[in-house]
């Protein structure tokens, strides 16, 4: 086979998903809306990471303009998705029991959690925080179990190399977005309900840790032993890291409650062990995605264009700065000091390229519609 049919075959598996996206331009807004990604609420939870990195560092201005933006994109998704499910019930409902595209319908919950860590850590609004967080529980609980009896269920199942990536850990991160709001509703709630808000945080701390070393093995599995293509490489490879930096941030969180909760302080080796662990984790995986992503773009010549998919590489590196801080502050690791403020760096300067590249396909869809 030549090269030019190689990078032909590569686009298929992630593109044929990424085309449902950006084919309908040129079709207008009902066919956008039609193909609308089930993972645009990456673009809430990558926003809201880093303007609570920013709030935690001292950046306040970039953290209130943020959490406003936020606060008008989850709106406007809200709208866009009901009027999907509404207008085009088959596809909206068909992508839930799809391998590759069900599994961005966890954005929705971390999406919603991230926002009410927002209210309750920028605004110290904890009725619209625990409001956000009722729904990012509901939210976890319909899909959690919606999405993975549907892909259990089905007759048809695609190879386990065209049906897993990375995007699968979104399932992790919708579960550590829960324990992460869990416990900042219960650092700001009175007892007794400060005690079973802490354990609900913890349980879901180490069900996505389990969750994570299940998928996590599958995906390792794929990456080494079925041949890897340019267009396998999906952007949401890079929640192989940011499932374990919200994890390290659930970690840390709990750790800082512990004064609150007995049971927490029993725990005290094993929080910190884990947590430590995570991050760890969460570290290795940085320059091997690096690395892979100079063997995409600068060896295979893969094209980089927008696609929804890459605010599921943006979220990552918010949360590893945010991670890193809390981390350090948990475990008094002032030697860490300097790592969250180059990685939140980092995160605005993808967030503003990404978001530029949303724009532009925003404002292609308007010219193409009138």
């Amino acid at each position: 086979m030549n090269s030019r049919d190689d990078k032909d075959r590569a686009a298929l598996p992630v593109a044929a998903a990424a085309r449902e996206v950006l084919a309908p331009v040129a079709g207008g807004p009902s066919s956008a809306l039609a193909g609308l990604s089930p993972g645009y609420f990456g673009l809430v939870m990558a926003t809201g990471i880093i303007s609570l990195a920013a709030h935690m560092m001292g950046l306040p201005w970039i953290a209130a303009a943020l959490f406003y933006l936020n606060i008008g994109q989850y709106a406007v998704l809200w709208v866009l998705y009901v009027l999907r499910a509404a207008r085009y019930p088959g596809r909206f409902f068909g992508d839930m029991i799809d391998h590759l595209r069900g599994p961005g319908y966890f954005t929705m919950v971390a999406g919603t959690c991230v926002l009410a860590s927002q209210f309750i850590v920028l605004r110290d609004d904890l009725p619209a925080g625990f409001v956000l967080w009722l729904m990012g529980v509901a939210l976890w609980l319909g899909l959690m179990y919606t999405v993975f009896l549907a892909l259990t269920v089905k007759p048809s199942k695609p190879a386990l190399d065209k049906g897993i990536n990375g995007g699968w850990l979104l399932a992790v991160v919708a579960t550590q977005s829960v324990a992460v709001s869990s416990a900042l509703v219960a650092a700001r709630i009175g007892q007794p309900y400060r005690l079973e808000l802490n354990f609900l945080a913890l349980s879901m701390w180490l069900w996505g840790g389990m969750l994570y070393i299940w998928m996590m093995s599958l995906i390792f599995y794929r990456y080494t032993f079925f041949r890897l293509l340019p267009g396998d490489l999906a952007p949401p490879y890079w929640i192989n890291m940011g499932a374990m930096a919200i994890s390290t941030l659930a970690g840390s969180l709990l750790i800082l409650n512990a004064g609150d909760a007995p049971f927490l302080v029993s725990l005290m080796p094993f929080l910190k062990g884990f947590t430590v662990f995570y991050w760890a984790t969460g570290t290795w995986w940085i320059p091997m995605l690096l690395l892979l992503g100079v063997w995409r773009y600068g060896m295979q010549r893969f094209p980089f264009e927008y696609d929804p998919l890459y605010w599921g590489a943006v979220f990552p590196l918010g949360m590893y700065a945010a991670c890193t801080f809390e981390m350090s502050r948990a475990l008094d690791l002032d030697f860490l000091a300097g790592l969250p403020q180059f990685f939140l760096a980092v995160a605005i300067l993808a967030w503003a390229i990404t978001f530029l590249g949303l724009l532009r396909a925003v404002a292609r869809n308007l010219r193409s519609a009138g």
